[in-house]
């Protein structure tokens, strides 16, 4: 059994469903500001997905990776709406990063593109980075140490952009063979860096689903979380649909100081993107 102190509680989604919210815009929540993902809640092009994001009233939005986009027109749309982007990827799954014998040479450019493409958008001063899947033969330790090696060679560009890197533990169920999982792995990967510019993306999903215990080792952790996601376990739909008490997570994010945009790294169940909203705003109400 996961021990989740503090975040877990009986069955609240049938409850929640019974009182969610009339109001027009769900998305401007009560205390929480929350970056709505426009990979997982809606389709068509990304200009109209910012759109339809800022109809529901979430004043912020993330993405994946920025390679595909169209940034210029994205950040167009994020004005026009005054909307901000909270994050995106900009290094995602491979053995790049963490393989001892690759060079540093695809990262470094990559994370100066990205340095590039966050100044284009309207608050966005941070980007994820995932560290990898396991090579074999390759231990553990060798993996994050190769990783530390090239995340320093770029800590010099993200002072200079004023901009952080945010490296994301996985979970072994839903990300089965990656090397990353859990919450003291990645602060020990941050230590070992040594930079206020490298921090973790603290997704709740991934941290209940590898180990639980979501308030208090968010506590324990807070000084090394650059930025906060979630979805609910234990099948990454909005708060309601699962096994977490995010009313108390909420209290507990607005209790350590996180100011940030929480990411809803989440699939709204049924595709329902109004009532995932409702959800969050009730989910968020104190």
């Amino acid at each position: 059994a996961i021990a989740v102190t503090g975040a877990t509680a009986l069955p609240r989604s049938a409850a929640i469903a019974a009182a969610l919210p009339d109001i027009e815009k769900p998305g401007k929540t009560p205390n929480t500001p929350f970056a709505v993902n426009l990979e997982m809640w809606f389709r068509g092009p990304f200009e109209k997905r910012i759109a339809d994001a800022a109809k529901l009233g979430f004043p912020s939005v993330e993405f994946w990776p920025y390679q595909s986009k169209n940034i210029e027109s994205m950040a167009k749309a994020l004005k026009d709406n005054h909307m901000t982007a909270s994050q995106f990827t900009a290094w995602g799954f491979g053995t790049e990063l963490n393989h001892p014998k690759a060079t540093a040479d695809k990262f470094v450019k990559t994370i100066e593109e990205s340095c590039q493409v966050a100044a284009k958008l309207p608050g966005c001063d941070l980007f994820t980075v995932v560290l990898g899947n396991n090579i074999k033969g390759v231990s553990k330790a060798q993996m994050f140490a190769a990783a530390v090696e090239k995340i320093k060679k770029v800590v010099p560009i993200l002072e200079k952009h004023k901009k952080t890197i945010i490296i994301e533990p996985m979970n072994p169920y839903n990300h089965p063979g990656h090397c990353l999982y859990g919450s003291a792995d990645g602060i020990e990967i941050c230590k070992a860096v040594g930079s206020e510019y490298v921090k973790l993306n603290w997704d709740f999903f991934h941290m209940q689903r590898y180990e639980g215990n979501l308030i208090d080792n968010m506590r324990k952790g807070k000084e090394y979380i650059g930025y906060l996601q979630l979805a609910d376990s234990p099948d990454r739909h909005e708060p309601g649909t699962g096994e977490v008490n995010y009313t108390e997570v909420f209290k507990a994010i607005k209790k350590i100081g996180y100011t940030r945009p929480v990411g809803l790294e989440c699939s709204p169940l049924g595709g329902d993107v109004v009532r995932a909203a409702k959800r969050i705003y009730a989910a968020d109400t104190w």
